[in-house]
């Protein structure tokens, strides 16, 4: 089975980086390669952009950039990377670059070459100063607030496209609307990503063991930092700021597929490739037992379609314990992603997403108001109209707190009295 399109995560320098973030799980990788200099030749560049461009068939290609840090590859690098691109396009192709960075290295120079170029970056910011100086740190132990801050600016002033990639762990995650105001109103970004930060303790680094680091969120504290963003969001920003798990929902809820990897029923179509030409079966899975073999020795194509790769991608479905097959919100959710998948069921069935409880309750909690944009975006209207919807209710509940006497239930719907609940 050949896909129309998958995706390669490209590491050109490796797992080599300027910063020293305590809950990276990619810098563990450097043991992988003892004694190599972590940089991608241009041998290679060229030989990757070629197979890589010759095996897409849709109108539109990726190529991703990540590492370590890859702007520690130089931009010259990357001005070759962009010719060797032009090279090799198809008729009537377009190609964009995605380039996932902490920011610190970025000046003028740079970032008029990635306007120039139409490059989507990615920037690595955890939130105000102290929740991201808490594990955001450099070499020397040092803040990087100001430097990634710095960054956003400049890019900001070169008009360069950027996101935010925003790590939910234990420092920020009892600080939700902290986080996101800061991102929307401080740094004034309109697109972010929450990725959870799921650290195993082990020795190797691998995805082994089933206990975490004290720097990892808990599922209810994720599920309950995205519920809390959500009913500020739903209220005052859709349309306006767009947050990728919100989006992705909403796809679920038009009965559309997720569109990232996490949610999608099977998986095995999003490669990782090692500075040296090394491809793995996926970016959370570098490690010897996914290695799927080397570009100068295997064609691309080959690699993607193995039997191995297959393997790996269909076994997200057919490991899912029996609970998630009844599960209400398995449509959005399909168990995430496999290397969060080693706690247990209520019934000891091993395979549990460890943040199974966070998930369905934030898609719970969602329901309502995806259910309402959901039929608002099949009537060709605007989703943005829930945010109406959101302030009569709101009117509504205020009037009933207001009219509720001391030992009524709570208008909220809680259960409790309204002197234990919103009467306090």
């Amino acid at each position: 089975m050949t896909p129309a399109a998958f995706h390669v995560m490209l590491k050109p320098r490796g797992a080599i980086c300027n910063l020293n973030c305590r809950y990276c799980y990619f810098l563990s990788k450097v043991r992988l390669y003892p004694g190599s200099q972590f940089r991608m030749s241009d041998e290679l560049l060229q030989e990757y952009t070629r197979q890589y461009m010759a095996a897409q068939r849709v109108p539109e290609v990726t190529f991703a950039w990540q590492g370590g840090e890859p702007t520690l590859m130089g931009l010259d690098f990357f001005r070759r990377a962009v010719a060797a691109q032009h090279q090799y396009r198809k008729a009537g192709m377009r190609v964009m670059n995605a380039l996932q960075t902490n920011g610190t290295l970025l000046d003028d120079e740079w970032c008029s070459f990635l306007h120039a170029n139409d490059f989507l970056v990615g920037l690595s910011l955890d939130g105000p100063r102290a929740l991201h100086d808490a594990y955001r740190v450099d070499r020397g132990g040092r803040s990087t607030f100001d430097r990634v801050m710095a960054a956003a600016r400049l890019m900001q002033q070169h008009q360069v496209e950027f996101n935010i990639l925003t790590t939910v762990h234990a420092a920020n995650a009892p600080h939700p609307l902290e986080v996101y105001r800061f991102l929307r109103d401080e740094l004034g970004t309109h697109f972010i990503q929450f990725i959870p930060i799921v650290e195993r303790v082990n020795d190797s680094g691998f995805q082994e063991g089933d206990r975490v680091t004290s720097r990892s969120v808990t599922g209810k504290q994720y599920g309950d930092f995205l519920i809390a963003i959500f009913d500020e969001w739903v209220r005052h920003d859709v349309g306006q700021v767009f947050v990728q798990i919100f989006d992705v929902a909403l796809a679920a809820w038009l009965g559309q597929r997720p569109g990232l990897c996490i949610f999608e029923e099977t998986c095995g179509n999003a490669l990782a490739m090692e500075h040296n030409g090394d491809i793995y079966s996926c970016d959370h899975f570098v490690e010897p037992r996914h290695f799927l073999g080397n570009l100068a020795d295997v064609p691309l194509l080959d690699l993607m379609t193995s039997e191995q790769q297959q393997h790996f991608g269909q076994a997200k479905r057919d490991t899912l314990p029996a609970t998630c097959h009844s599960c209400e919100v398995r449509f959005v959710c399909n168990g995430e992603c496999p290397k969060n998948r080693f706690a247990y069921t209520p019934d000891g069935e091993a395979g549990l997403n460890y943040l199974c409880e966070g998930y369905r309750a934030f898609f719970n909690h969602i329901d309502p108001a995806m259910k309402f944009m959901a039929a608002e975006l099949h009537a060709q209207r605007a989703p943005a109209n829930i945010m109406q919807v959101m302030a009569r209710q709101d009117a509504e509940l205020q009037h009933r707190f207001a009219t509720a006497g001391r030992n009524d239930p709570c208008p909220c719907g809680s259960g409790k009295k309204f002197k234990h609940c919103h009467g306090r």
